[in-house]
């Protein structure tokens, strides 16, 4: 069984993959890690990752730095579950670089709503956390995910109604119609 990442075993994790980057890649964090290295959360089970460009290098060095470090990794970012958000790549957020690798939270926006369309409580409560930090604007949020309903049709695990309305609980407001 693989450890808790904290932020330290994640930074050197990001720095021993940049080891392997063969040209400038991003990498995007989500989940988890975001809650870690912003620091709402002391460790995390995983690393959610996504690479940009898709780069063999460092997706050839991911078994073998998941054994050293004992560390989950896995390749997910919200896109993966809900429609991407237009901008994204602009609200996403700076971490580090690290040689040829840039490191950044995946848009804060983006994890938002795919937390709250998965609606557990942990994901909840991390809303509420990027909220509170001033990482998302409940106004701005509501607006991108508008932008998406015509696209939540591409994503048959979503309910569209009940995605809104879990929306507007993490809000702390009533669903609108």
């Amino acid at each position: 069984m693989r450890r808790l990442a904290d932020a330290a075993r994640l930074r050197t994790f990001l720095k021993d993959l940049a080891r392997a980057a063969e040209t400038d890649t991003d990498v995007y964090l989500t989940g988890g890690a975001t809650a870690v290295l912003v620091g709402w959360r002391d460790s995390t089970i995983d690393a959610d990752i996504l690479i940009v460009p898709e780069n063999d290098a460092l997706f050839r060095a991911l078994p073998r730095l998941k054994e050293e470090l004992q560390l989950n990794v896995e390749i997910a970012s919200p896109a993966h579950f809900i429609p991407e958000l237009p901008g994204w790549r602009e609200r996403s957020l700076f971490i580090e670089r690290f040689g040829r690798l840039s490191c950044y939270h995946y848009d804060p926006y983006s994890q938002a709503l795919a937390k709250i369309e998965r609606g557990h409580a942990k994901d909840l409560a991390d809303v509420a956390e990027l909220i509170a930090r001033g990482l998302v604007a409940p106004e701005r949020l509501r607006e991108l995910f508008e932008a998406i309903v015509p696209l939540l049709h591409r994503y048959p695990a979503i309910d569209p109604p009940s995605f809104r309305r879990r929306l507007e609980v993490a809000l702390g407001q009533k669903a609108r119609d």
